[in-house]
């Protein structure tokens, strides 16, 4: 079988995924002007100005959208469908694509709250995905 894609790590993004190896979700917040934003960028799309700060996410949020994947995007992935990709409106004000984890993909749906879980990469890393809230 062949093996999943892993992450693309560039300087922008270097921070955030070794925050994710250790199982912390990253953001990023202007200091500035406080626009929030995602993916991590060196600086802030809404006043444009250098070095947005880095902050931690609580790894709570809700889904915004999601799909049900039923035909794989690559043969390494035909064993995990049919499978849920989301996108979650993260507390802090930033949108992430994941994977809906721990639900049954028919049971997701728009406003489900979710919480961040990691999933170790082949080669180390970890990648975030969410599951169901659980109160």
């Amino acid at each position: 079988m062949a093996a999943k894609p892993v992450p693309l790590v560039t300087a922008d993004t270097r921070a955030f995924w070794d925050a994710c190896a250790e199982g912390v979700l990253t953001y990023q917040r202007c200091a500035a002007c406080g626009h929030v934003q995602f993916p991590p960028r060196p600086f802030c799309t809404e006043c444009r100005a250098a070095g947005p700060v880095t902050e931690r996410s609580a790894g709570l949020g809700a889904i915004h959208s999601f799909t049900i994947v039923h035909r794989a995007p690559t043969p390494a992935f035909k064993a995990d469908t049919p499978y849920a990709l989301a996108l979650v409106d993260f507390d802090e004000g930033f949108r992430l694509m994941v994977n809906l984890r721990g639900c049954p993909p028919e049971d997701a749906r728009i406003g489900l709250r979710v919480r961040v879980l990691f999933e170790p990469l082949a080669g180390g890393g970890a990648l975030p995905q969410v599951r169901p809230l659980v109160e």
